[in-house]
């Protein structure tokens, strides 16, 4: 019940606490998994980490006195304290890049009721020489849709507030809140702080701008297949000619033409570029037409092993990066042999003593 007594709204809140923490705390991991769903199908954002928390019941009291007490009472205003603590339940996105924090806001106002919306980068960007935390924060509540549904049945009433920030702005939340004593601390100690906030912020940008420079460089690799193939169709076994020698084989152009026979797998960047270093250290001055050359001459024996290891071995299987090793192997067993173990090797010579 409203009243101007601290302490019994103290006592109140703390027995609705009490009686409601695991409601609470069901609540807290149905939303997190509601909002894991959304962001995870969303085929264009990549996450590093969704977590959740119900805010300890001490931690809510001193919240409401720190920023609201002193103005209901000054206003004769009576209170519940459980009225103030939007973020009772709480829920964080951390995710890689600054773009991606408006695609994840745009994601979630369309599939929950948006309360209120707290916009932290917006704030320190206005400004000219202030640097700290950068973040937005949603107040949310299910959608009228999501109310009908059984599973959500028991949370309706609970609203949740959803922290959305990069690696970055994470990383600095958490170290700002270990610096102790920031209030007190002489001018020289908080002008280092705000200078170290500064270059998170440019760590934060700089990444973003690394990441839209590389996917540039793939766009501009122009390469068709009909480039590819006239390539690969000026390739000797053993050698390359003059037309060829330009085009040292690299993590784009082995995206390019990997997809090509193997269109649908996920070939991951790190992978892609770890590989690729790999193939160019055995055999020096690989082009893309010759590396086009070994798949699309090797690729169809590969397959049959492929379906022969399968057979063989349940539950095991060859997947596109060993395929493209067994295909290099072929192409020039001096070069790559190291591309297979030797156990690995031995077992696909041995098939191919009757099979090749």
């Amino acid at each position: 019940m409203p009243s101007l007594n601290f302490e019994n709204a103290k006592q109140e809140f703390r027995d609705y606490y009490n009686e409601n923490y695991d409601l609470l705390d069901g609540a807290m991991n149905s939303f997190v998994t509601l909002v894991n769903s959304l962001i995870r199908n969303s085929s264009d954002i990549t996450i590093s980490k969704i977590e959740g928390r119900v805010k300890e019941r001490n931690e809510c009291v001193k919240k409401f006195s720190r920023k609201y007490r002193a103005t209901l009472e000054a206003e004769g205003h009576e209170y519940q304290i459980i009225d103030h603590i939007s973020d009772l339940i709480g829920v964080r996105v951390v995710c890689l890049y600054e773009d991606d924090i408006e695609k994840i806001k745009e994601l979630l106002c369309a599939h929950f009721e948006v309360v209120d919306i707290t916009d932290k980068i917006a704030q320190i960007e206005s400004t000219e020489n202030y640097f700290g935390y950068k973040g937005l924060h949603l107040d949310l509540k299910l959608n009228e849709q999501r109310r009908t549904l059984p599973e959500y049945s028991k949370f309706v009433d609970f609203g949740f507030e959803i922290q959305i920030r990069t690696i970055i702005q994470d990383s600095w939340s958490v170290l700002d809140h270990k610096i102790k004593y920031k209030k007190s601390i002489p001018n020289s100690l908080k002008r280092r702080i705000n200078s170290l906030a500064a270059l998170f912020e440019v760590a934060d940008r700089e990444f973003r701008e690394i990441r839209n420079a590389t996917e540039a460089i793939l766009q501009a690799e122009d390469l068709t297949q009909e480039q590819i193939a006239k390539e690969t169709d000026l390739v000797q076994v053993g050698e390359a000619t003059s037309k060829t020698k330009a085009y040292i084989l690299n993590a784009f152009s082995f995206l390019k033409i990997a997809n090509h026979f193997f269109p649908g797998f996920d070939f991951e960047p790190h992978k892609v570029d770890g590989f690729t270093e790999e193939i160019v250290s055995l055999k020096k001055g690989i082009t893309r037409g010759k590396f086009n050359f070994y798949l699309r001459e090797n690729i169809a024996t590969v397959k049959k092993y492929k379906e022969f290891f399968e057979n063989k071995n349940t539950g095991e299987t060859l997947n596109p990066y060993t395929m493209i090793r067994h295909c290099l192997y072929l192409g020039d067993k001096e070069a790559f042999s190291n591309l297979l173990s030797s156990h690995v090797m031995e077992a696909f010579k041995e098939w191919l003593v009757d099979n090749g």
